[in-house]
């Protein structure tokens, strides 16, 4: 990694055997930094990078780079926006050329805005009409009520319809500065020539700045269950609670346990019981999204009307399990050597790892390599994951929301 004197931070991986380089602007900026006027406009933002800037319309933005058959892409999150392509390794510099353009020198078309709107707006609509993803952003905002957090990333019709050009030019004059912002790239070519070429599109005057100070209230009281009544023909559940952030020393704790309870492998415990013994759910998942300063714990699944309270009383079973009795040793290797290799399958995507990258130096000022996560996997104890069982999924703590489909 190199800090240039304006100080863009740039971190590059060489990756032997391949043809292709993924590379890519990764911003500390998203949506929980949205003023209560501005909900949605990092997203509406996102979109507009494309639509034209100082020096390229729309059209040779969206075909520059597909045109020699490469991707240009990007997304928002809670604190982060990401621009990023991935090209053939002949092709770096013009990828370099085009996602500076469109990071920072958008010009935001007073007609393209107009255009970009109607297309947010039916994302939305597409969100509201999917009930696994409108409960997940609802969700949200139970966990973390009048909060940014809480907030969904789209933003509201209301605000959406309201942005105009100096919306966009405030909320970029506001949050964006050096610091808060990293160039990685991915690829086979020395980080001499990838630095080389970084720099050639980044010697530019911005705001430095440090790292965010985020917080929220700390305060956190329960909501036992919510229950509300779209037009879907399945019951959807979420059951969840308040996290670690993103330094707490458990995190890697929490983590191991939610991929135990529902991770990505068919063996997850909730798959296990929920689906293969008594067939009450086609697909069930837990995620644990560390923020800053905080996190959110949360599983969900869809079920018929009739198995709900069955369903939800076995995942609250698996977790008081989890609560009362650490695992035994054979079970605690399983669980450490499924997370070694998903980690180790991971690191086969060039694109993941640009992000990884990109975003722990943001986050955490360093990154870890493989085997400095794996030796720390490896000295987790059953006792230790009792311990953060028995803070993070205490009944107490845990917060539900029912989707039940309206009466006949």
């Amino acid at each position: 990694m190199i800090e240039l004197p304006n100080g863009i931070r740039l971190i590059h991986k060489q990756a032997r055997h391949t043809k292709v380089v993924h590379c890519g602007f990764v911003l500390d900026i998203g949506s929980r930094d949205e003023l209560p006027n501005e909900q949605g406009i990092a997203h509406f933002w996102e979109h507009m990078a494309f639509k034209g800037t100082e020096k390229r319309k729309a059209y040779h933005i969206l075909s520059s780079l597909d045109a020699v058959g490469g991707e240009l892409n990007a997304y928002t999150t809670k604190e982060k926006i990401c621009f990023h392509a991935s090209v053939l390794n002949k092709y770096f510099d013009k990828a370099c050329d085009v996602l500076a353009d469109i990071t920072f020198s958008s010009v935001f078309p007073d007609k393209q805005i107009e255009k970009e709107r109607g297309v947010i707006l039916e994302e939305m609509a597409l969100y509201r009409d999917t009930p696994e993803d409108a409960i997940q952003d609802e969700f949200d905002e139970l966990i973390f009520p009048e909060h940014s957090l809480g907030r969904n990333i789209l933003g509201s019709s209301e605000s959406v319809r309201r942005f105009q050009r100096s919306d966009f030019e405030d909320f970029i004059r506001r949050n964006m500065s050096t610091g808060h912002l990293v160039f990685a790239s991915v690829g086979d070519m020395p980080a001499e020539k990838a630095f080389r070429l970084g720099k050639k599109y980044l010697d530019r005057q911005l705001p430095m700045g440090a790292a965010k100070e985020r917080s929220f209230d700390p305060s956190y009281q329960a909501v036992k269950r919510v229950v509300k009544k779209p037009d879907i023909s399945q019951t959807h559940v979420a059951v969840g609670t308040r996290a670690y952030g993103l330094k707490h020393p458990d995190r890697l704790k929490l983590f191991m346990l939610t991929n135990l309870l529902g991770g990505p492998g068919m063996n997850s415990r909730l798959n296990l019981s929920l689906r293969e013994k008594y067939g009450l759910v086609y697909h069930v998942e837990a995620n644990y999204t560390p923020f800053t300063d905080t996190g959110i714990f949360a599983l969900f699944f869809a079920t018929e009307p009739s198995n709900k309270q069955k369903a939800i009383q076995i995942v609250l079973r698996e977790l008081r399990q989890l609560r009362e009795k650490p695992l035994g040793s054979m079970q605690l290797k399983r669980v450490k050597d499924q997370l070694i290799g998903q980690l180790a399958m991971a690191e086969e995507n060039n694109l993941n790892i640009l992000l990884v990258l990109a975003k722990s130096i943001l986050d955490l000022g360093k990154v870890d390599s493989l085997d400095q996560v794996i030796e720390k996997v490896n000295s987790v104890t059953a006792e230790e994951l009792q311990r953060v069982a028995q803070e993070v999924f205490s009944e107490e703590r845990l917060s539900q929301l029912v989707y039940e489909p309206k009466e006949e």
